[in-house]
């Protein structure tokens, strides 16, 4: 067998691409209001939505244990895998990574894990990279680099319609977030070395998605893309966004893929939620 793929379900890849792409996803917990659910499986966006809009609300995240992700990688070494490729959420934003990278300690050389900076598809489309080289009969080692490279070409931005969510999930200072609300402004925000920084404001929520439009064209500069989409109960932003892109990028954009964002970010980041993720191919690919 070639060598697996493993991510998380931070990726939010959309179904036809884990048809194509085959890879293993281990899930997040989200626990609201003291009951817990694992990400896609137990617990799904509309129930962080719901949870989220309620007066009195605890939302927290947790990571895969490491003896889940041990349990991921011997199950698919033992049934004929040559290695194992873990490709993952940001290490600034989770421990997930860091779990991930105690369970490899166990096999070795076999399992090589990859922290994607980033999350979403930010996570995903590095994760198809490392499939597509495994497809090829490639080892762990080139797989990985498969992942990295990916990762070096590959941008997210994202618009939130508040910064308390961040905040109470400690992924943003409280400084930031008050200088925020103080100015009743709509944060853009991106991940340049896998933490979330703020990278522009605007004063409305048509404005942030034509922010994303912009931000989106400067980021694909002369390349070929891939797109990812997500929102958070808007899908009419991220609508907005795939119609402006398709537009502005002409046959320089190649495919798209629009997805609903879990319940793990919703928790962060709160409905209202628009994502750009910007991946650029190689030349002649």
């Amino acid at each position: 067998m070639p060598v697996a793929v493993v991510t998380d379900s931070t990726a939010y890849l959309p179904p036809d691409l884990l048809l194509t792409h085959p890879m293993t996803v281990v899930p997040l917990t989200v626990v609201l209001n003291g009951a817990e659910g694992l990400e896609g499986v137990e617990t799904f966006p509309a129930d962080a939505t719901r949870a989220l809009s309620g007066r009195r609300v605890s939302v927290s995240t947790s990571r895969p244990a490491p003896e889940q992700f041990a349990r991921t990688y011997r199950h698919l070494l033992d049934s004929g895998a040559d290695g194992v490729v873990s490709v993952h959420l940001s290490g600034e934003l989770s421990g997930t990574v860091e779990g991930a990278r105690l369970a490899a300690a166990e096999f070795g050389e076999r399992v090589a894990v990859v922290d994607s900076r980033s999350c979403g598809m930010g996570v995903g489309f590095p994760a198809v990279a490392a499939a597509t080289a495994a497809a090829r009969g490639l080892g762990v080692p080139e797989v990985r680099d498969a992942a990295v490279d990916a990762i070096g070409r590959t941008t997210i931005f994202f618009y939130v319609d508040t910064l308390e969510f961040l905040r109470r999930g400690g992924r943003i200072n409280a400084a930031e977030a008050l200088f925020g609300t103080a100015l009743s402004v709509k944060p853009i925000m991106h991940m340049p070395d896998g933490a979330i920084v703020l990278k522009d404001k605007v004063r409305t929520a048509s404005r942030g998605v034509a922010r994303l439009v912009d931000l989106a064209v400067e980021a694909a500069g002369d390349a070929e893309v891939d797109l990812g989409l997500h929102h958070l109960a808007a899908p009419q932003r991220a609508e907005a966004l795939r119609e402006a892109l398709t537009d502005r990028l002409g046959d320089r954009l190649r495919d798209t893929y629009v997805s609903e964002a879990g319940a793990v970010v919703a928790a962060h980041a709160g409905p209202g939620l628009a994502c750009v993720v910007v991946h650029r191919r190689l030349p002649g690919s």
